[in-house]
């Protein structure tokens, strides 16, 4: 090895590819022998030549500011890639699929008997005070009892190597789109690796999305005709909405390209007339799907929409209703519902939390701002929350007084040394902190994507990995280093 890895300082925590002594862990020998023959010059050249590729491809984000505006940026990706072996994914995908399982058993059994609630394993309040509770929702039953069809569950692992969940995304979850691409730009300024290294695939994920979602028509026809509902070219993953539609095929639409029939039924504008709809893949969040059932001022949803779903004339991914689910403080119950429904173990843990709406765990959290992560039970992209340890005392103050207030929005983590992967910064590769987003898709059967799409904190030092938020992205391999895949 040359000194891009004699250079290398290995974090006070787990590093995904060069493990204690240096020396490269297995899944990942072939690629740091590669990188190193390199060298940080070649590197750089080659990173540049991905930048440019992100930019040709049109591979882009929206990035919102607090004044209101928001800007197009360049999807961020560095393209030294994270290793996981596959005996290790194997196992991280079983505990994937089990936690699906428990959460959509968990959503059908709140809109009908809610035995989990009545048997005494989950609180009755937590569901009454619920922004992503629907009433409507109420007795429905979707096809095959999935609500949430797609599902990104977001993974860390800490200093010790174990792999926790640290949340779950049922509602519109996203970023299985830069998942693919940033396989497609590494194949470019890598195509040696990928002719002798075993690494598993991830184009196969559109495929994948569209028998999920065809196996939702409740017509039988041997093409149903399914579209994504997008919020408009604004939306920070609109990028991802017409990928998706152009990779199955599918027609991509806004709410007013859809029309509800006096027969209950989802018709699509065309040039041809009316043509009806069998699946929507919405990405809207529920507030605004249907103006009739949700808020009226909506201009983006489709007046009638829930009553044809409630008809059963049409089936939506994810269901209404699935987001109940999607809530950091039902996530806090998750090891609770496998338990209860899979008459299981979990075989992925949880990160520790705490309750702040439970008086004993808000005064520990209390006294103990400056070492936790304090995240809003309803947010996402990073948005809302304190890191403890980075924040100044005026905003733990500010804070604290915001939880007195409002205890039921917030739980506490304690905050996880994630693991780090080698980016590359000025010519030399460097430690940065990562998490994994893996995507499940539940159907008729249950499937989870080859690794992910891996978060990375640019900034040095920092656990934020959001790309809202300044973080960027690699591309994850799944290695086969047994030769059986």
């Amino acid at each position: 090895m040359n000194r891009l890895w004699t250079d290398y300082a290995l974090p006070d925590t787990h590093d995904e590819m060069i493990g204690p002594g240096g020396r490269p862990r297995k899944a990942a020998r072939a690629l740091a022998r590669y990188l190193a023959d390199l060298g940080g010059a070649e590197l750089v050249v080659r990173q540049h030549a991905a930048d440019l590729a992100i930019k040709a491809m049109g591979i882009t984000f929206t990035v919102y500011h607090e004044q209101g505006g928001s800007i197009d940026r360049a999807w961020p990706l560095d393209i030294v890639p994270r290793t996981i072996p596959l005996s290790e994914w194997q196992r991280i995908e079983a505990g994937l699929k089990q936690r699906a399982r428990a959460l959509n058993h968990f959503v059908d059994d709140i809109y009908h008997e809610q035995r989990i609630i009545r048997d005494g394993v989950f609180p009755a309040g937590i569901v009454a005070t619920s922004k992503n509770f629907r009433q409507r929702c109420m007795g429905i039953s979707p096809p095959h009892g999935i609500w949430a069809h797609i599902c990104g569950s977001d993974l860390v692992r800490g200093a010790d190597g174990t792999v926790y969940v640290l949340e779950d995304n049922l509602r519109v979850p996203s970023g299985v789109s830069y998942m693919i691409e940033n396989r497609q730009v590494v194949k470019r300024v890598f195509p040696e690796l990928f002719e002798s290294a075993a690494i598993l695939p991830v184009d196969d994920y559109p495929s994948h999305l569209y028998d999920t979602l065809a196996a939702l028509s409740p017509r039988r026809q041997k093409r149903p005709e399914i579209v994504v509902l997008t919020p408009g070219i604004y939306n920070s993953a609109y990028f991802e909405h017409s990928y998706l539609a152009q990779q199955m095929g599918c027609e991509l639409v806004e709410g007013r390209d859809l029309a509800v029939g006096e027969d209950d039924c989802v018709y699509m504008r065309t040039i041809r007339g009316f043509t009806r709809v069998d699946v929507i893949y919405r990405r809207i969040d529920d507030d605004f799907l249907d103006p009739e059932a949700f808020r009226k001022d909506s201009t983006l949803g489709v007046p009638g929409l829930m009553r044809a779903w409630m008809a059963g004339n049409v089936a939506l991914a994810n269901a209404p209703g699935a987001g109940v689910a999607d809530d950091k403080l039902v996530y806090t119950y998750v090891p609770d519902m496998i338990r209860y429904y899979e008459s299981e173990d979990p075989i992925l843990p949880n990160v520790p939390s705490w309750c702040c709406d439970r008086p004993d765990e808000l005064a520990h959290v209390l006294a103990h701002l400056e070492e936790l992560v304090v995240k809003p039970v309803n947010e996402s992209g990073g948005y809302g929350m304190l890191m403890g340890p980075q924040a100044s005392r005026r905003e733990r103050h500010d804070f604290a007084e915001r939880l007195k207030q409002q205890p039921r929005d917030y739980i506490a983590q304690p905050v996880i040394a994630l693991s780090t992967v080698p980016t590359l910064v000025d010519g030399n590769v460097e430690a940065r902190h990562v998490d994994l987003r893996p995507f499940i898709l539940s159907g008729p059967t249950t499937s989870v994507t080859t690794g992910g799409l891996t978060r990375v904190a640019f900034r040095k030092g920092s656990l934020v990995v959001n790309s809202s938020q300044g973080g960027g992205s690699k591309d994850t391999w799944i290695v086969d280093t047994e030769g059986k895949g």
